[in-house]
């Protein structure tokens, strides 16, 4: 759907559900919360205008990649969708500039990473919903061995998740990324950290430690301003929730009527 205030604008939904935003003329500019969060994470990862080498878990209208491009141009950057019929479409409606360095695969998300070579990425970003929900097999500790083997030594798993009280996902999440990387983070409005509504989570994971306060400084400056939780807190946060394994995991929750409805 256009957007009636910004002119090459656009907004699409899946099922009903808003899924990305893109404005051809300016694509840095970040409209939904979530992404804006991630987009602050991609900035402090080097220094600006640095190229980077990105994978992308689920594509959409290829928001983030294109912001990379525009923001450090020269990265090489492949997008991995499962539905092929989104793929065309957003091809088709909003084509990517010449020269972006952007390639887009159709595939299942894991079974791209099983099949990726090791140390060949600078950052993973997994934006990956089946409908509203985060689908089970992507949220393994055998899952995030695979991101870890995947990424470079300094390398960042970067996730968009969602979730509400008690946060038995999130928590499981969180005690399954520990398992595998050394350095955890999640950016959150508080509304949604203190349990009061559904809402997106984006999950940090590092061998290394993140700028958390410059990360602090960029999010608390948002519209829709977020805190950063990090190290001890999100330890006990976590609590003692357990890893999730292949064998008994499940999606991410349902979200309620109306959590991210359009308008």
């Amino acid at each position: 759907m256009p957007d009636v205030d910004r002119k090459r604008a656009w907004l699409l939904t899946v099922d009903g559900a808003p899924q990305s935003y893109i404005d051809l003329d300016e694509p840095t500019h970040l409209e939904f919360e979530y992404a804006r969060r991630l987009g602050h994470v991609l900035d402090i990862l080097a220094e600006p205008g640095l190229p980077l080498d990105v994978l992308h878990l689920g594509g959409g209208a290829l928001t983030l990649p294109r912001y990379v491009a525009a923001t450090r141009p020269g990265s090489r950057q492949d997008v991995v969708e499962a539905d092929r019929a989104l793929l065309a479409l957003v091809g088709e409606h909003l084509p990517l500039p010449d020269g972006s360095g952007i390639a887009r695969h159709a595939g299942d998300a894991r079974a791209w990473l099983a099949d990726a070579p090791a140390d060949s990425a600078d950052v993973i970003v997994a934006d990956v919903f089946g409908g509203s929900r985060v689908p089970a097999h992507l949220t393994s500790v055998a899952y995030a061995a695979e991101a870890d083997r995947v990424l470079r030594a300094g390398g960042v798993y970067l996730a968009n998740l969602a979730d509400a009280a008690p946060f038995d996902f999130l928590r499981s999440q969180l005690a399954t990324f520990a398992t595998v990387f050394q350095e955890l983070a999640l950016i959150a409005e508080p509304a949604v950290l203190r349990g009061r509504r559904f809402g997106n989570v984006v999950l940090v994971a590092a061998h290394h430690p993140v700028d958390t306060t410059a990360l602090t400084r960029l999010t608390a400056a948002d519209p829709f301003p977020a805190r950063v939780e990090h190290g001890r807190p999100l330890r006990h946060f976590t609590g003692d929730a357990r890893p999730v394994r292949d064998e008994n995991a499940v999606p991410s929750p349902e979200p309620p009527d109306g959590a991210f409805g359009v308008g």
